[in-house]
């Protein structure tokens, strides 16, 4: 069963992640995650991220170390991990990495009322998004082999393998849908139920 957190958010976990490194401020870790192509994982802004930084705060996870000043940039108020945040760390991760969790991804949904549209019409858009889907795949590709050619470590690109794979099982699910969409017997079936109502 899912573990109700104070803070819930991804971002949250990415950020006691970075502090277990060391302690910083909030600019930095976003150009840490910005660096470290976690940033097309987790979607945030500047605000969002100052925003669980306080709440982290709150819930007892990151404290203030100290404030820097320097002529240059305004104050900056560097944050440190606590011993609570640690834990909160390596349990949430223990949860994510060995729990399954029920998501509900847009496509899911769609998926679902896929009947509403004329089999060749969404066999057609299906088409698009397998188009989409190996333009996608390349460019992660593309990122995993210069990555790999740079020195980055495997562990560091895992994320992208995984994308990877699920994007294979997802072009591979749609080719067989789209085979099945073009069958006669379901056209036929489909002219049946949904025909007149279109």
């Amino acid at each position: 069963m899912e573990k109700r957190r104070k803070v819930s958010n991804p971002l949250a976990l990415a950020v006691l992640a970075w502090l277990l490194m060391e302690p910083m401020h909030p600019y930095e870790l976003g150009k840490r995650l910005k660096e470290s192509g976690q940033d097309r994982h987790i979607k945030y802004n500047r605000g969002s991220l100052y925003m669980v930084v306080e709440q982290l705060g709150k819930a007892g996870f990151v404290v203030e170390r100290q404030t820097v000043r320097d002529t240059q940039r305004p104050e900056r108020t560097v944050y440190a991990l606590t011993d609570a945040g640690r834990t909160e760390l390596y349990d949430w991760m223990r949860e994510l990495v060995a729990v399954p969790r029920e998501e509900y991804p847009q496509f899911g949904v769609a998926l679902s009322l896929l009947s509403v549209l004329h089999p060749e019409e969404a066999a057609d858009l299906l088409g698009q998004r397998l188009t989409a889907l190996d333009a996608e795949a390349a460019e992660i590709r593309a990122t995993v082999e210069g990555a790999t050619r740079d020195g980055v470590a495997w562990v560091f690109l895992v994320e992208d393998e995984y994308r990877l794979a699920v994007l294979d099982a997802e072009q591979r699910f749609i080719t067989r849908l789209i085979e099945s969409l073009r069958r006669p017997d379901y056209i036929e079936t489909w002219k049946q139920e949904f025909g007149s109502r279109t």
